[in-house]
């Protein structure tokens, strides 16, 4: 473990408990004077002192790299788009030292942007027909409320495991199981029907309705998310009510997102699943065929494994579609999705719709130099026959570059060679790259180096860019 200084969330804690330093350092069993070093950051907190802070008072302070790199990127973006032009040093030591005073910030950007938005459909004249922008969309509090759970409902993942092992199921061969169970326990019958493009139930008859046309491993998805809502609907009422979500839609969305949580939690049972993945090296077409699921399953699975005590590699899941837009984002760890519009065009989750089918990897360095993993590949969804509109995306799974070696993905590619690492950002607007041949716009809070005596490759170079002239031709 790092080297890690918590002086203020110390002494926060001791103030919580109405306690003295040296009534603290008593319950501690440490000196009064190594607990004033502990507080004025003289002396990096210890996992000893951590674990005996939870032992004497049921709390802990938490040690999470992850969650200060988390915290620090939003707070890179959120001051980049103020352009304030805060170093990043200082944004790292606020995330490490005063995380709560870091989360203030970004509540206080966050409604910022609200009165902005509000400010420009005002002036758009959007209010006369009733649209509001100040608040989240219901879709993003969602993703909002598993984000902020790091993907990974414990709840969710304990009720499955029971449920799967009371049944006596088997993974890989759990359309079956499935509808054995459903019959006995709930009195459902299955129906395959060759028009139907969704999962539909029939509460009067009891029957459930599912398409024709859908894999295996899509059928016992689609009954496990009905098992969720029959098995343990009060559970999700429970997590669905302590999300605080402001309306209806987002309650709803939320429910069913849980339901899917859960259905993946049953077809991919964690521990089972868990030691699957490690003795396969995370190889997800391989996990795909003894689970019999799909590449976007596997690497959705994957991104939840955060048990404490038993966990697997955090990793980091989006998908993608052609235009870029990002219509899911689940993170485990740290890495950072943008959330002030757009994504970087040298992402290899873009260059997969290049190389439809095929896993492609990628080394990849963010602006603050952290390198990551990424494996990516598309995925397409027909729901019809000939002339049926169907969907393309480009999922991408990816990891911190300490985790890479335990990947199969991993093998040939250069690890420790940060020139090696493709450079990329989080969107254009709040990269802070200077000399990106890619960028699509200037970085907010950058001044421009306009020149009309000099022509650049990179688009919308910044001011002080250390740029060698062109040279000179004479006839």
């Amino acid at each position: 473990m790092k080297k890690v200084f918590a002086g203020i969330r110390l002494r926060r804690l001791r103030e919580e408990q109405r306690l003295t330093q040296a009534a603290l350092a008593r319950a501690l069993g440490l000196s009064t004077t190594y607990v004033n070093q502990l507080e004025h950051d003289q002396r990096p907190l210890t996992q000893t002192v951590v674990d005996k802070i939870r032992e004497m008072f049921g709390t802990s302070i938490p040690l999470d790299e992850d969650a200060e790199a988390r915290l620090a990127g939003e707070l890179r973006d959120a001051l980049a788009e103020i352009g304030d032009g805060v170093a990043q040093a200082e944004i790292r030591q606020l995330a490490t030292t005063m995380p709560m005073l870091g989360r203030a910030v970004l509540n206080l950007h966050r409604r910022y942007r609200q009165t902005l938005e509000k400010s420009e459909a005002l002036a758009a004249g959007l209010e006369q027909r009733g649209q509001s922008m100040t608040a989240l969309m219901p879709h993003e509090e969602v993703r909002n409320f598993f984000y902020d759970r790091r993907n990974h409902i414990a709840e969710l993942d304990e009720a499955a495991e029971h449920l799967f092992q009371r049944h006596g199921l088997s993974a890989g061969n759990m359309e079956r199981d499935l509808e054995r169970v459903l019959a006995e326990v709930h009195g459902i019958a299955i129906r395959h029907h060759d028009g139907a493009d969704h999962r539909r139930f029939d509460r009067a008859s009891r029957v459930l309705i599912l398409p024709a046309n859908r894999s295996p491993g899509q059928q016992a998805f689609q009954m496990a998310t009905q098992l969720a809502f029959l098995s343990v609907g009060a559970r999700l009422d429970e997590l669905t009510r302590a999300g605080n979500f402001t309306g209806p839609e987002a309650r709803a969305l939320a429910r069913i997102g849980l339901a899917n949580y859960f259905a993946g939690a049953l077809v991919l049972p964690y521990s089972l699943f868990l030691a699957s993945a490690e003795e396969l090296n995370y190889d997800i077409d391989l996990l795909g065929r003894r689970f019999g699921v799909g590449f976007e399953t596997v690497c959705h699975r994957l991104s939840t494994l955060q048990r404490p005590r038993s966990q697997g590699v955090p990793f980091f899941f989006v998908r993608v579609d052609r235009a870029g837009n990002i219509s899911k984002r689940q993170s485990a760890t740290d890495f950072h999705f943008s959330r002030g519009g757009g994504t970087c065009p040298l992402w290899n989750v873009y260059e997969a719709f290049a190389n439809p089918g095929r896993i492609l990897t990628q080394v990849a360095r963010m602006p603050d130099d952290r390198t990551y993993l990424w494996v990516a590949r598309t995925v397409s969804h027909r729901s019809g026959g000939w002339g049926a509109p169907g969907k393309d995306f480009a999922i991408g799974l990816g990891c911190d570059i300490r985790h890479a070696h335990r990947l199969v993905y991993s093998k040939g590619l250069d690890l420790t060679d940060p020139s090696a690492a493709t450079p990329i950002g989080g969107g254009c607007r709040v990269c802070e790259r200077a000399s990106c041949p890619q960028r699509a716009f200037p970085a907010i809070g950058r001044p421009l180096a306009v020149d009309e005596n000099r022509s650049r490759f990179e688009p919308y170079a910044a001011a002080g860019l250390d740029t060698p002239p062109a040279p000179s031709y004479r006839p």
